[in-house]
C-alpha cells in the first residue's frame, strides 16, 4: 500500500494515510465516478483538470526558478500570473503583495528516479530540506513507512515543495 503522508510542522506523519496506489498508477481520464440512483455517472470535478497555484513576491525570481531551474515550460505571462505547463497540469504563479510561506508542501512532483532529481536539483542550487527528527539520507531523502521516498526544497519565496517516488 502507498500512502500519502500528512506532515505538520515539517514533521511527516504516516496517520491518516491515503491509499495512492491507484493515483500513482491511474492513466489520464480515467477517474473513477460513483453511480447515481439512476444509473447515471455522477461527478463534479472528478474527471476535470486541476490548475496548482503557488504565490510569489518576486514574479521575475519565480520565473527563473520555475522556468530556468526546474525547467517547466512558461505557457503565458501577464500581470495576474505566471503560466506554466508541469507535465499537462497548468501551474499558475501568481504575484501577491504579502506572503506566509506554509509550514508545508504547497507543490509536489511524483519523480521516477528520485536520487537522480535530488542530485540534478543540487546541481542546479537547490538545497534539499533537512528536518530534525526525521531519518533521511545525505541529500534529504526520507523514506517512508509505505515505502515512498520523499525529499523537500523551497522556491525563492519559500513555498515547501517535494519530489516523490512511490
Amino acid at each position: 500500500m502507498r500512502d500519502i503522508v500528512r506532515r505538520t510542522s515539517g514533521v511527516a506523519t504516516a496517520a491518516n494515510s491515503v491509499d495512492t496506489t491507484g493515483m500513482a498508477n491511474r492513466i489520464s481520464g480515467d477517474t473513477p465516478q460513483k453511480m447515481s440512483p439512476a444509473g447515471q455517472r455522477e461527478s463534479i470535478l472528478g474527471s476535470q483538470e486541476l490548475v496548482a497555484f503557488v504565490a510569489t513576491r518576486d514574479p521575475r525570481r519565480a520565473k527563473e526558478f520555475y522556468r530556468d531551474t526546474l525547467g517547466l515550460p512558461l505557457v503565458s505571462e501577464d500581470e495576474f500570473a505566471l503560466v506554466f505547463d508541469a507535465a499537462g497540469t497548468m501551474l499558475r504563479v501568481t504575484p501577491v503583495q504579502e506572503l506566509a510561506a506554509a509550514k508545508y508542501t504547497v507543490l509536489g512532483w511524483q519523480v521516477r528516479d528520485i536520487i537522480w532529481t535530488a542530485t540534478h536539483l543540487q546541481k542546479a542550487h537547490v538545497a534539499l530540506e533537512h528536518y530534525p527528527g526525521m531519518k533521511q539520507d545525505e541529500l534529504g531523502i526520507w523514506n517512508s513507512p509505505s515505502g515512498a521516498k520523499v525529499a523537500w526544497f523551497k522556491d525563492p519565496d519559500g513555498n515547501t515543495l517535494s519530489i516523490t517516488q512511490f
